[in-house]
């Protein structure tokens, strides 16, 4: 199949979930550069501050090709009166509950938005013609693996966290979908996404902030973790290009080997990773660096449902979408300090 470019959309009229998280917000308005028309879907909760994510919304809301509708996703009636009421020719599924620490305290939280809420955007794209579901999996999904850089075509049944988990059932209930229903989709695991605009539960946001107010940082197992961190502009590129890149049966699939990454349907999963990993020490430096401040480390052990170290192998995604991430934690860490200050006036 040849390749699309963002230039040359083939799909125009394209359904956000979570666009107000930091993802969501980042390609809805990527898709409006395009030109394209964007459903936004979020219900604003209070998991982080609702004020970050209605101050990302106060960007789009302005735009005439944007419509924003406030629900929760498990709301199964107020679900399918959406999908009946716009016609769109795609979605990109990026609501859920996040975190691998929260699912440890609130773990109904997860059953609710990743499994009632995906199985909702599952009947909804069924119902309604939608041609592409691309949605979101996580790099926790290959829990315990050890052997790196992780690989789409491994084995991942035996995740160490109910976020892990959740994630791994979409994947289960999507390829599902697609063999019972002729439905197209696309499942993509990110790998520690950070930048502008992020998420203030996730340990660069939480450094930062410290830092900046001269406390000391908890740095989790002694600060023997790696991580490949991926800058938010490289993901938004990788799903611009694959929402227009359906994807087809695999004419090698075979079920006596059966490759996770593939399928008899129409039905692929991808990483997209920066491809590097970076020591969490490393990353603390450069976040030192860009503040002009030191951290005061406080060593702690690893905690459960964390993994010591992530790695991408994005060979597929390369090959398929010709995009390969490559910001670095240099480049990054600078752009989402400069956001820091100025958003928070420090």
């Amino acid at each position: 199949m040849s390749i699309l470019t963002p230039e040359n959309p083939q799909f125009n009229r394209i359904m956000i979930t979570g666009v107000a998280g930091f993802i969501g917000f980042h390609l809805a308005k990527r898709f409006l550069e395009q030109g394209r028309k964007v459903v936004g879907i979020d219900s604003v909760n209070n998991y982080y501050d609702p004020a970050l994510k209605q101050a990302r919304l106060d960007q789009l809301l302005p735009h005439p090709s944007f419509c924003f509708e406030r629900l929760d996703m498990a709301d199964r009636k107020a679900m399918e009166e959406l999908f009946a009421k716009h016609k769109v020719d795609a979605v990109v599924n990026l609501a859920a509950q996040p975190g691998v620490r929260y699912s440890l305290l609130n773990p109904y939280s997860y059953v609710d938005s990743n499994i009632v809420g995906f199985i909702n955007i599952l009947e909804g794209c069924r119902h309604n013609e939608v041609k592409h579901l691309v949605f979101a999996s996580s790099s926790s999904v290959y829990g315990s693996n050890t052997k790196v850089p992780f690989s789409i075509h491994d084995n991942v049944d035996h995740p160490v966290s109910l976020y892990a988990a959740s994630k791994k059932a979409n994947e289960l209930m999507a390829h599902s979908y697609c063999h019972l229903y002729g439905m197209r989709a696309t499942g993509l695991r990110f790998f520690t996404v950070y930048g502008p605009w992020g998420r203030p539960d996730m340990a660069y946001f939480l450094f930062t902030k410290a830092i900046l107010e001269n406390r000391p940082i908890d740095v989790f197992n002694h600060g023997k973790m790696r991580r490949d961190f991926t800058y938010i502009d490289d993901i938004v590129e990788g799903v611009s290009r694959i929402i227009d890149h359906l994807p087809e049966p695999s004419p090698v699939w075979n079920s006596d080997l059966p490759d996770p990454a593939m399928s008899y349907c129409c039905y692929r999963i991808y990483n997209i990773g920066n491809n590097r990993r970076e020591e969490l020490l490393r990353f603390i430096e450069v976040i030192e660096e860009c503040t002009g401040r030191k951290a005061v480390k406080n060593y702690l052990p690893m905690q459960n449902g964390d993994v010591p170290e992530t790695y991408a192998n994005i060979d597929d995604l390369e090959r398929d979408i010709g995009f390969k991430p490559q910001t670095s934690i240099e480049v990054g860490i600078k752009q989402f300090v400069d956001w820091y200050r100025s958003y928070y006036k420090v």
